[in-house]
């Protein structure tokens, strides 16, 4: 038997995290990436795995701490004599958004990371009017520093609520998701009930006046009924993208693009390609399409800040992923500096890590325009939710065959249905007609990337 120490390991550009649950005790026998702990930054949620398996002898770690990579985590005892430090494994975060992603898990989406008045209406109403929450009083005398993650003071501040009037449920008070969502709730009731004084004057507690209680039905006493857990993925990006549909003017522009000449070169290219191994697919040519588009009408690959627009000069294109827990969005980092088979490998690599719950942090963050395809599933189109901070994203839907008048004559051409996304705080129709209308002459003649 040999004692092995496991650590931490690497967990992106994150100086330290918060431990927000632990899912082993002393005794236990665990197996090698085995979730031990879940910790919490401002951007997202993840669950560190064991290096090791073997049986805990010691935790050195506790509810409330904060790690870094390296920090020692338990000490196992293993029949593995070999065994001397345990050896880096990538943790296995959930997204943030479709869209998803640079808030905590505020996607589609994952993102992001990572919010507004979503949790406020996802929030159950208290039974009584009379547990209703008063409004926030800006005069009153602030307490003590609350106890709260930066993922928990930051969903405050977007939703308004002042964590000093927050009661944490959570160890050593700490205020919890769950907490805050309570909170606006009972302010939401108040002013339910007292929606003509919140009429001349409405409560800043980031509740919406005149909202109704959300609905308290017994669903059993229509029939059977079974209940399940939300997913963490789903907890999060569900919040996220809630915000992003609450927060940002959404606008979405149809248009279908002729890909039959392209379709023909990627059906070649995987030929070439098949000894290889690599598969080439349509979305690897969306992007690439993407970023000559974003060249062309730079405030696509911008987002706010405040009264600002910062325009990027970086192309970091989002796709959403399909997984069995949830909607993930891995980034393609510097897109425009690869080529559609170094794109098709990245892209092949990035979903089999977030079907398998392995990607990191970096690997969900910094992207400046997203595309959610559901090409491998049908529709027609549809109304992508945009992933804050980004100011757009692009939906894609299943190609098909339709008879196109050439002038003389119908000929069956191979149609790619287009649904752009885009926020109307920074961009105007005009303007979204133009980069959808351009997308479709690059898919429809790809020699245009290189102008």
């Amino acid at each position: 038997m040999a004692t092995v120490e496991v650590k931490v390991p690497d967990i992106g550009d994150f100086e330290s995290v918060d431990v927000i649950e632990l899912l082993v005790q002393v005794g236990d026998s665990i197996k090698v990436e085995q979730s031990l702990i879940t910790v919490e930054s401002d951007k997202a949620s993840m669950e560190i795995p064991s290096s090791h398996a073997g049986v805990i002898k010691e935790i050195r770690v506790k509810l409330g701490d904060k790690v870094a990579e390296g920090s020692l985590l338990l000490v196992l005892e293993t029949s593995d004599v070999s065994a001397t430090a345990a050896s880096p494994v990538a943790p296995a975060p959930p997204p943030v958004s479709a869209a998803q992603p640079e808030a905590p898990a505020p996607a589609a989406v994952a993102a992001s990371a990572p919010p507004v008045a979503v949790a406020s209406v996802a929030a159950p109403a208290p039974a009584a009017p009379a547990a209703a929450q008063p409004a926030h009083e800006p005069t009153a005398p602030e307490a003590a520093l609350p106890h709260a993650s930066p993922a928990i003071r930051k969903m405050a501040r977007e939703l308004g609520v002042p964590l000093g009037e927050v009661t944490g449920s959570g160890p050593k008070g700490r205020i919890t998701q769950k907490d805050l969502q309570g909170f606006v709730g009972r302010v939401m009731a108040g002013t339910a009930t007292t929606r003509a004084a919140a009429a001349a004057a409405p409560a800043s507690g980031g509740a919406m006046p005149g909202l109704l209680p959300w609905p308290q039905v017994d669903f059993a006493k229509f029939g059977a009924v079974e209940r399940r857990d939300l997913t963490r993925i789903q907890k999060i990006s569900g919040a996220n993208l809630h915000r992003n549909w609450v927060v940002i003017p959404h606008v979405t522009n149809h248009e279908d693009a002729d890909i039959t000449e392209l379709e023909a070169f990627r059906v070649q290219l995987n030929r070439e390609n098949e000894k290889a191994g690599i598969k080439i697919t349509m979305l690897a040519f969306l992007i690439k399409a993407c970023v000559a588009a974003l060249k062309q009408f730079p405030n696509f690959n911008s987002s706010l800040d405040a009264e600002q627009l910062v325009l990027k000069q970086y192309f970091h294109i989002g796709f959403a992923a399909d997984t069995p827990n949830g909607l993930m969005v891995p980034v393609i980092k510097d897109a425009d500096r690869k080529g559609i088979v170094q794109i098709s490998q990245e892209m092949s690599e990035l979903a089999r890590k977030a079907r398998e719950g392995k990607l990191s942090p970096a690997e969900m963050t910094g992207g400046c325009f997203s595309i959610s395809s559901l090409g491998g599933i049908g529709g027609r189109y549809f109304t992508p939710i945009i992933n804050a901070p980004e100011v757009a994203i692009l939906g894609v839907c299943k190609s098909a065959m339709q008879p196109v008048w050439d002038g003389k004559a119908f000929e069956p051409r191979l149609i790619l249905p287009l649904s752009l996304s885009w926020d109307h705080r920074v961009i105007d129709g005009a303007s979204a007609a133009r980069f959808n209308a351009f997308l479709a002459q690059i898919l429809g003649d790809f020699r245009r990337v290189l102008l």
